[in-house]
């Protein structure tokens, strides 16, 4: 397997990753139960490892992909630069979490400021991975992209009202 392949199997896991955390979180702090908040926690531990896999193999699936047309270097570049910014708010995400964790384990009393501390940074996280798997959607899949002009198909079915008698 090449660097492409393996970056189209870790790189869903980032995004949907922390959506599970996001929503998990969320029960967590409504039902204010901390095994559910550490559970998100996880989560997020995990999607970070799983951006960091993401950005090691991206580099070389630039490199197989950059010259094959309709593609261009242009878009792959775009989708770099948002998947850099995704990985920082990951990584941040991942350090308040592991944070969060401790201080629940503990009972400390910043455990409530850590967990929407964290909150924020996965909403952020969501936000920007929706773009991120746009972006990179975009590279192989031209039909989600904007300004795709689509020409109309001709109707290749005879019409029996146009025939002339």
């Amino acid at each position: 397997m090449n660097d492409a392949h393996w970056h189209l199997i870790v790189n869903h896991f980032p995004i949907i990753g922390t959506i599970f955390g996001l929503g998990t979180l969320i029960v967590g702090l409504v039902l204010k139960n901390n095994s559910v908040k550490n559970t998100a926690y996880v989560l997020f531990v995990v999607a970070a490892i799983f951006a960091f896999a993401s950005m090691a193999t991206g580099d070389g699936a630039e490199e197989m992909v950059e010259d094959m047309p309709n593609i261009g270097h242009q878009i792959i570049h775009e989708h770099e630069e948002l998947a850099e910014k995704l990985a920082i708010v990951l990584y941040a995400t991942a350090i308040f979490s592991l944070l969060s964790l401790y201080t629940n384990l503990k009972k400390h009393k910043f455990s409530k400021i850590a967990s929407y501390i964290t909150l924020v940074f996965a909403l952020s996280a969501t936000v920007l991975g929706s773009f991120v798997g746009t972006s990179g959607g975009e590279i192989r899949h031209t039909e989600i992209r904007e300004g795709l002009v689509k020409l109309p198909t001709q109707n290749t079915i005879p019409n029996s009202e146009s025939k002339e008698d």
